[in-house]
Parts: C-alpha cells; structure tokens; sequence
C-alpha cells in the first residue's frame, strides 16, 4: 500500500480510532509554510481569499494541468503573512493550513489508484502525549467532529477546483505572467511562475462555453481573480512594512 502525502507534509499514515495525536495550539500554522511564498486554495474559497491575497494559477507539469493558490511572499522562500509562529489573525487561513496535520489521501494498492480516500496524519503528530478524537465505541469526540467535517468538504471542494481549472485550461484562457516592481527602499524584483485570466481571450468565448462558464460558477471566479491580483500593491505596502522594523 503506498499514501502519497500532500505538499509540504512529511510522512503520513492512516489514522486510526485507537490512536492519540497532538492537535496545535490555536493559530499555530505548520512549519513548512513559513518558507512558502503560495499556498493552494480550493474552489469555495476564492471569495473570501480575494480580499487578502492575490490569486493566481500555478502548474507543476508544464502547463498541463493548474490549481488556484494564494501568493504570500514576493520572493522565493518569503511569507509575509507569518508573526512569529502564528498566522497573521487579521486575515483569512487558508483551509490547507487549517487542516494540518491531518489529511485525505488516496491510497494505491498494487499499482491501483484507490477511488476511497483515507483519513490520514502526519506521523510525527502521532505520540502517547496526544488526545483521544474517538471513545471506545469508535464515535467521535467533539474535538475529532469540526475536523472530520473541514477535512471531508475541502476534498470535496478540491474536486471543485480540478474541474474549474480543467475547464480553463481546456478554454485556453490561462496566460503566463510576470509581477515586476520597484521596491522604495531600493532595487526590483520579479515573481514568475504565475498564470491568471487572459482577459481578451473571453470574448473570442463561444456561447456554450460561456453559458457552461456561467452555470459551474466559474466566471464568477475568474473576476474575483483578476479583482484580486490587485492585492500585490497591499503586498508591496507590507513588505515595505515589514523592511522597516
């Protein structure tokens, strides 16, 4: 049986009702995003993310395929939305972070992809010192219930936001693009690896395409996206900010 974890996790392992886990404190995020400058979001959470970040789509296999994150940083390795350990309070968590340490993966089994997802979590969260999320019985335990509800709607969600950014793709209205600026304490800077809306492009739409844009729900998403790329001048103001404490 092999798990493949998410990004920016370890090493996952099927939880089991028997085990104790360490649950993180209120508002502690998980390492591994400190050195993130994007982070994923999910179909459901382009509304609320666009009014702190900016959203764009990125790609991992050459443009074949995208998915929607948030930008955080304006260079490699930077998270501006990081207070010392915790995320910044005034603004919206992204649900991958919330849903940390545990996860649902697919499990394959002989060279087979599993369709069943499995409740997983980060091995090293797994210790004696932990909490019980399920009595004797097996039932769930009110702290296990919020975070068994958070983890089963973002896998649905996420099934939400492949069909989106398929659809897109398909439409061939996804552009590369590059953010320059001029910092005021000097220099520039260029964040790439980045593709949003070609804006032009929806014209030229057929009106089945356009209708079929309109009935998923996804046109309304793609003008909070280009809505929202404005937040890189707020992410200049913060880095700037930032620079001079």
């Amino acid at each position: 049986m092999q798990i493949v974890a998410p990004f920016g996790y370890k090493e996952i392992a099927p939880l089991y009702k028997t085990q104790k886990v360490l649950l993180p404190k209120a508002g502690e995020i998980p390492a591994f995003c400190r050195g993130l400058n994007g982070v994923p979001i999910s179909y459901a959470e382009f509304g609320v993310a666009s009014r702190d970040y900016p959203i764009v789509f990125a790609s991992t296999d050459e443009a074949k395929t995208f998915a929607p994150v948030i930008v955080v940083g304006m260079v490699t390795g930077e998270n501006l939305f990081i207070n010392g350990a915790v995320w910044d309070p005034t603004v919206y968590v992204p649900a991958y972070l919330r849903r940390y340490p545990f996860c649902m993966s697919r499990v394959t089994i002989d060279s087979v992809v599993q369709e069943e997802r499995l409740t997983c979590v980060e091995k090293e969260y797994l210790s004696d010192k932990g909490e019980l999320l399920f009595d004797a019985k097996g039932e769930s335990l009110p702290k296990w219930k919020p975070i068994e509800r958070l983890l089963a709607e973002y896998e649905a969600d996420l099934e939400r936001s492949r069909e989106m950014c398929s659809i897109l793709a398909d439409y061939a209205l996804l552009e590369p693009f590059v953010m320059q600026a001029t910092l005021n304490a000097g220099g520039s800077m260029n964040l790439s690896g980045m593709f949003r809306i070609d804006e032009k492009k929806l014209e030229f739409l057929t009106a089945t395409q356009l209708k079929n844009l309109v009935k998923k729900g996804v046109m309304g998403r793609i003008y909070v996206h280009l809505l929202s790329l404005d937040n890189f001048g707020r992410m200049l103001d913060r880095k700037a900010a930032r620079s001079q404490n």
